[in-house]
């Protein structure tokens, strides 16, 4: 799917989308914003772009309106065709049918689901598993061609009711259920992931992990060795904060970063 051994996934949070409190602009300039955010991404050498619905706070708790994955479906083509590169969708929160609705129709090459094995406790509430009803519509469909990859331990949430499962045996469960990659992530959005987490995953499953938060191009060199990929937001903002606009200097820098590792690696392989 990737030009890159070790992708850059840019995230494009889409703004405010119809009907959520937060809701200022029409559905034309949410894509304008979106196709903007994506040239400079494009431009900056990223491999692909994930889209997530970040601003719809509060967010509504497995299944959305339909006037979100219109929204969600509109603009991820534009990014998709405009972009010319991968591209995957998530749709909060734990909306995972939905977001494999809106990549079939539009062509996009995975969703991040959350909730893919066990239960965890999130802001919304209890969020269940998802994998026996989300792969069984991906068939239903017609959409297997679009990949499932799976947040572990998920930020932003309470896992005590599986503190007796390690994020090891979550992921190898990630693997069991047919899942196609997963993603470990700090606690909160902007938070790097534990290196022994990284590790424990690695050690336990056989699909490709990527690192999900707080990957910044200071500490790119010292997770690159062990993850498979790499989704980027906050970083890429003004101020490294994920609610500001896309800064092109820090998408250079970053891109930059992973080149010179990506060089350096190849040098060692050879």
């Amino acid at each position: 799917m990737f030009t890159s051994r070790k992708p850059i996934i840019a995230m494009i949070h889409v703004e405010a989308l119809p009907g959520t409190p937060a809701s200022h602009l029409s559905l034309r300039e949410i894509e304008a914003q979106a196709l903007a955010e994506a040239a400079i991404y494009r431009t900056a050498g990223a491999h692909a772009i994930g889209l997530e619905n970040m601003h719809d706070l509060p967010y509504l708790r497995g299944g959305v309106g339909p006037e979100i994955v219109a929204g969600m479906a509109l603009v991820s083509r534009a990014v998709k065709e405009a972009s010319g590169l991968p591209c995957g969708i998530q749709i909060l929160a734990g909306a995972n049918n939905e977001a494999m609705a809106v990549a079939h129709a539009v062509g996009l090459d995975f969703i991040r689901a959350e909730g893919f094995v066990f239960a965890h406790v999130a802001d919304e509430g209890l969020i269940q598993s998802s994998a026996a009803t989300l792969l069984r519509y991906r068939k239903q469909i017609g959409a297997e061609r679009v990949q499932v990859w799976a947040d572990v331990k998920k930020k932003h949430s309470s896992h005590a009711i599986t503190a007796d499962i390690g994020i090891g045996a979550t992921a190898e469960t990630v693997e069991f259920m047919r899942g196609d990659a997963v993603i470990v992530t700090g606690s909160v959005t902007g938070d790097p992931p534990q290196p022994a987490d990284i590790a424990e995953v690695k050690q336990h499953c056989h699909l490709p992990v990527l690192l999900g938060s707080g990957v910044t191009a200071d500490n790119l060199a010292g997770y690159y060795p062990n993850a498979d990929g790499f989704i980027v937001g906050s970083y890429f903002k003004v101020d490294g904060y994920w609610a500001n606009a896309v800064d092109p200097k820090r998408v250079e820098r970053f891109m930059a970063a992973h080149a010179k590792l990506g060089a350096s690696s190849k040098d060692q392989e050879e």
